[in-house]
């Protein structure tokens, strides 16, 4: 589904990204780790076209996603607040967002409804716009935001960060339910949650693959014992 070749990122002299080569699957749960500025950011940026490469490329369904729009029609991701439009309530957001897939407002008012708990009686009906709320509760608009138009492709940054523990959980209940045929990508810090909710684990050290892991019950162990290292 998603395949990088020969990529490199570099700001000035600095390579901050060096991937020879990587390719996920449709239908794998991808988690991506690594300390502050081992590129994890970098790379899902790249993968969404946010930033271009200095070399190589990214393929989304064997297009390259620098030269074509067609990948986006399938692919649903958050990165930050930056993807958020925050004038607007959460309401109208939504309901900008399911124009853009052809959803009428009954159609949005029926995907929200699957968020209910997720959302926990915090994000809607609060008459406040979305740069108002906390950074937890707009984390929780970015994600569902990304869900919208069922993607076949879903790529969080750090989706568990700034949730209190409740939101966490019903965050990787989320993750668990959504169908099997999505390529979902995720990069944390927390190394507990993304081993809970991926079958597949890379870690990332100063732009490199240090670690393509497949998870298993020893995973967390693994992990930990290497970044205590």
């Amino acid at each position: 589904m998603i395949e990088a070749r020969n990529l490199t990122k570099k700001y000035h002299q600095t390579i901050v990204l060096d991937i020879p080569a990587l390719e996920i699957p449709a239908g794998q749960r991808f988690g991506l780790v690594g300390n502050n500025g081992a590129g994890k950011t970098t790379l899902f940026s790249l993968l969404l076209d946010l930033i271009k490469a200095t070399n190589g490329e990214v393929l989304s369904g064997g297009q390259n996603v620098a030269r074509s729009e067609n990948w986006k029609a399938y692919t649903g991701s958050f990165l930050d607040e930056s993807f958020l439009i925050g004038f607007l309530t959460p309401e109208e957001y939504f309901q900008f967002v399911g124009r853009l897939f052809g959803m009428n407002a009954s159609d949005v008012a029926e995907f929200l409804a699957g968020f209910e708990e997720f959302f926990n009686g915090e994000v809607l009906g609060k008459g406040k716009y979305v740069r108002d709320l906390s950074k937890g509760n707009q984390k929780k608009i970015g994600i569902a935001a990304a869900l919208m138009g069922n993607p076949c492709v879903i790529i969080l940054d750090e989706p568990f960060a700034n949730l209190d523990p409740s939101s966490q959980i019903r965050l990787k209940k989320l993750i668990r339910g959504l169908e099997r045929d999505k390529a979902i990508l995720i990069s944390s810090h927390d190394l507990a949650h993304v081993t809970e909710v991926c079958e597949r684990i890379v870690v990332l050290e100063k732009g490199k693959i240090i670690r393509d892991i497949t998870a298993s019950e020893d995973t967390l162990k693994e992990l930990e014992a290497y970044f205590a290292a």
